[in-house]
């Protein structure tokens, strides 16, 4: 394979070699074809290498074969984890959204229940009592499973229809079976459609409530009476001294059912204590004075920002030991209205609460103050006021004086309105 390079060229190609062949040189040939059979043969055996296939490894020692088996079972154990893992994952989102569904399932019951709706306007008559401080919800519950109304959702829809301003009174209420929500509604937020309920309201008298009680609860107005010619034996405070008024609290009490007219009573009694005792009033005679004080600013002025002024002018006349006189406390002993006084009645001298003779509180308060009255008695307004008129009864205008002679020009005032408006 060692050639010089002059063997690759042919005779012509060399100017300086003679090209005709020398006889006897036939070996120069033969060893030609001899070197180039040696190269072919060298280059086909260096290709037929390529395609002889690599020859079998040995087979793998025992440490090879458990490193191989230990790697197939931490894949194995790898694929077991995943696959639980995976089961773990869909099953607690298959839970999840069990659970939001069923949460949802009240508002999509209620969605379907937005137009379930009675046609009305019902058949069968029936009562039905809401409650003092009852709930719509509580309300609508009720109407449903009393079959008066279809769906919840149909009530509560019927009462945002009527705006926030609208109230459930309480009471016996007249329906009828298989009504139409919002006719309900009209009905339950109408206060003169209530019944069975005792309304007790600021300036009442308690004969007048005692009435009322009766003819609500049904029982006999001879049972209310009883208990004040009983003078509130085992009800009234010792401070009332035997007197109902003044010890009523105002507000909606569920008479219908009760048991007996003691029984009404006492609740009333018992939350005006309650209610005193929240508000700070004193106890003992001190109370009763606040009462009475109350409840005369009740009767005289209809306006808050006037309770106070005349709370001061009681509060004065009394550091000066001179008689109230109110029209309202005569008024209350003769048993009529102030605007009813005669001349006869304003000089009855035997009538105890004719503060114009007799000096001092009268001997009970005159009516049921509100929280407003009582509070005002509680904190008079400051001043030296000693009179006042209420010179325009449309209005309530009211104008406080010390001075006489003022006062009687408030005096004509309210003569001169008076004859104006008759």
């Amino acid at each position: 394979m060692n050639h010089r390079l002059e063997d690759f060229f042919s005779d012509g190609d060399d100017p300086d070699r003679d090209s005709t062949p020398k006889h006897g040189d036939d070996s120069s040939e033969g060893t030609m074809n001899a070197q180039n059979d040696e190269h072919v043969d060298e280059s086909d055996a260096f290709e037929n290498s390529l395609f002889i296939a690599e020859p079998p490894r040995p087979p793998k020692s025992r440490k090879d074969m458990r490193r191989k088996r230990s790697r197939v079972k931490q894949r194995r154990l790898i694929s077991v984890i995943l696959a639980i893992s995976i089961v773990i994952i869909i099953a607690a989102a298959a839970i999840f959204v069990t659970i939001k569904v069923r949460s949802l399932a009240p508002q999509i019951e209620n969605s379907r229940e937005y137009a379930a709706d009675y046609p009305g306007p019902g058949r069968v008559v029936v009562d039905f009592t809401v409650d003092e401080g009852e709930s719509a919800d509580s309300v609508a519950a009720g109407l449903v499973k009393a079959g008066i109304i279809k769906s919840k959702a149909a009530f509560t829809q019927a009462i945002s229809a009527t705006g926030e301003q609208s109230a459930i009174y309480p009471g016996t209420f007249t329906l009828k079976l298989r009504m139409k929500a919002s006719d309900v509604v009209t009905i339950l937020t109408d206060q003169s459609k209530a019944g069975g309920f005792l309304e007790v309201k600021a300036g009442d008298k308690a004969s007048d409530i005692f009435k009322k009680a009766a003819n609500m609860s049904g029982l006999s107005l001879k049972n209310f009476t009883a208990l004040i010619t009983d003078k509130g034996a085992g009800i009234l405070p010792a401070e009332a001294d035997g007197s109902f008024e003044g010890w009523l609290q105002p507000g909606s009490y569920n008479v219908k059912n009760a048991g007996s007219a003691k029984e009404i009573v006492t609740n009333l009694v018992q939350k005006r204590i309650e209610h005193l005792d929240e508000l700070g009033v004193p106890t003992g005679s001190k109370r009763e004075d606040i009462l009475k004080i109350a409840s005369i600013a009740e009767a005289e002025v209809n306006q808050e920002q006037y309770y106070g002024k005349v709370a001061r002018v009681i509060d004065n006349r009394l550091a000066q030991g001179t008689p109230l006189g109110m029209d309202s406390t005569i008024a209350y002993g003769e048993g009529v209205s102030a605007s009813e006084l005669t001349t006869k009645m304003l000089e009855d001298s035997s009538n105890a609460y004719n503060s114009r003779i007799h000096k001092g509180l009268p001997p009970t308060p005159i009516s049921i103050p509100g929280d407003s009255a009582i509070k005002a008695a509680l904190s008079p307004d400051a001043g030296n006021w000693i009179y006042f008129v209420t010179v325009n009864l449309d209005t309530g205008e009211t104008k406080f004086t010390n001075d006489a002679d003022q006062f009687q020009e408030y005096v004509k005032e309210y003569k001169a309105w008076e004859a104006k408006n008759g």
